[in-house]
C-alpha cells in the first residue's frame, strides 16, 4: 500500500488569506524541493527553508531546478508561480493560484464587455489616481492625456529632487544591461510591481488580460491595475536606487530588493485586494468555490445529479 509522505493537503479555508501573504520572492540559480509544507531552496550558499502557505507569488528565474514534489506542495498551498527571464524582465508562463471561484471574471468580463461600463471603469483607475478631480464625463483620450501629464510631471520633480538626470523612458526588451542607469532601475521596478500586481488579480480569480485601459496582450488588466502604484511606489523607488553611488551592475537586485520592502511596509497587497474589489464592484461579495451547472431559462443548477429528460421539463 502506497502512504502519503509529507503535510495533508490543505483546505482552502485553512490558507492564509492573498492579503496576508508576503509579496514575492524571486530566485534563481538554485534547487527547489519539498520537505513537509515548506519549499527547499539550495544554492552555493546554503539551504534555507520557505514555508509555501506565506508567500504570494514565486518568480523563478534562469538556472533554477524544481521537483514535482515541490510544484505539488505549491500547487496545493495556492501559491502563484511565474517563470521569468534573467533579473525577472520578462513573464513566460505561471501556474494556477489560489481562489477558484468564478464570481470576479465573470464580472470582469461583464463590465469590459459592455462600451459604457468599460469607460466607467477606466473612470475609476484615473479618479484613483486624481482623488481631487471629477472624470465623470471625460472620454478615454482626455485622460490618457492627464495621465501622461501627471507622469511627465512625476519624472520631472524626482530628477530634480534626487540629481538623476533625466530624458525619456527607453529600454531594449531584449538587453537589459543596454538601458540607463535610471531605466534600468524603473525596469526592474515596474516588474516587481507587475508581478505583485499579477499575483493578485489571478489570485482572486480576476483575469489579466481582459484589461480596461490597455487591450490586445494577455496581461492587459496586468498593466492596467499597476499603473495605479507607479507614481507613488516603483518610480519613487527607481530614481533612489539610480542616486545612489552603488554599482551600477548591480542596480536590478538592489531596486527589486527595495521593491520587496516597500510592498512589505506599505501593505500594498491589503490595499491591491481592496482596489481590485472595488474596480470591479465586488467589494461585499465572497468569493466561495462553488460548482454548478448554467441554464439558459431556470438559472443556476446543482452539479453532481443526474438529470433526466423529465427533469428538463420534456414531454
Amino acid at each position: 500500500m502506497k502512504h502519503n509522505v509529507g503535510a495533508k493537503k490543505p483546505d482552502l479555508v485553512e490558507l492564509s488569506r492573498v492579503r496576508d501573504r508576503v509579496t514575492f520572492l524571486y530566485l534563481e540559480h538554485a534547487k527547489l524541493n519539498r520537505q513537509d509544507s515548506a519549499i527547499v531552496v539550495a544554492d552555493s550558499k546554503g539551504t534555507v527553508f520557505v514555508p509555501a502557505g506565506i508567500i504570494s507569488v514565486l518568480m523563478l528565474g534562469p538556472g533554477v531546478d524544481i521537483t514535482h514534489r515541490a510544484m505539488e506542495l505549491i500547487g496545493d498551498a495556492g501559491m502563484s508561480v511565474v517563470w521569468v527571464g534573467e533579473r525577472g524582465v520578462r513573464q513566460y508562463a505561471h501556474g494556477r493560484t489560489l481562489n477558484h471561484s468564478s464570481l470576479l471574471i465573470e464580472r470582469q468580463a461583464k463590465l469590459v464587455s459592455n462600451i459604457r461600463s468599460r469607460l466607467a471603469v477606466a473612470r475609476k483607475m484615473y479618479q484613483m489616481r486624481f482623488p481631487n478631480e471629477n472624470f465623470s464625463n471625460l472620454t478615454m483620450q482626455e485622460l490618457r492625456g492627464k495621465e501622461g501629464a501627471r507622469i511627465r510631471q512625476v519624472y520631472r520633480e524626482l530628477s530634480k529632487e534626487t540629481g538623476v538626470p533625466w530624458s525619456r523612458r527607453e529600454y531594449n526588451h531584449d538587453d537589459f544591461d543596454s538601458g540607463t542607469p535610471i531605466n534600468k532601475a524603473l525596469t526592474a521596478a515596474h516588474q516587481a510591481l507587475y508581478g505583485l500586481s499579477y499575483s493578485v488579480i489571478v489570485a482572486l480569480g480576476a483575469s489579466p488580460a481582459l484589461g480596461f485601459v490597455h487591450t490586445g496582450h494577455d496581461l492587459s488588466f496586468v498593466y492596467d491595475f499597476a499603473d495605479l502604484y507607479k507614481a507613488e511606489i516603483s518610480i519613487p523607488i527607481a530614481f533612489k536606487m539610480a542616486a545612489e553611488d552603488d554599482d551600477e551592475k548591480d542596480i536590478g537586485s538592489r531596486t527589486r530588493l527595495a521593491m520587496r520592502d516597500a510592498f512589505v511596509d506599505g501593505k500594498i497587497m491589503i490595499r491591491m485586494v481592496k482596489d481590485l474589489k472595488f474596480l470591479l464592484d465586488a467589494e461585499d461579495d465572497q468569493e466561495v468555490e462553488s460548482l454548478g451547472l448554467w441554464d439558459d431559462k431556470t438559472g443556476l443548477q446543482k452539479y453532481g445529479v443526474q438529470y433526466s429528460e423529465r427533469d428538463e421539463g420534456a414531454d
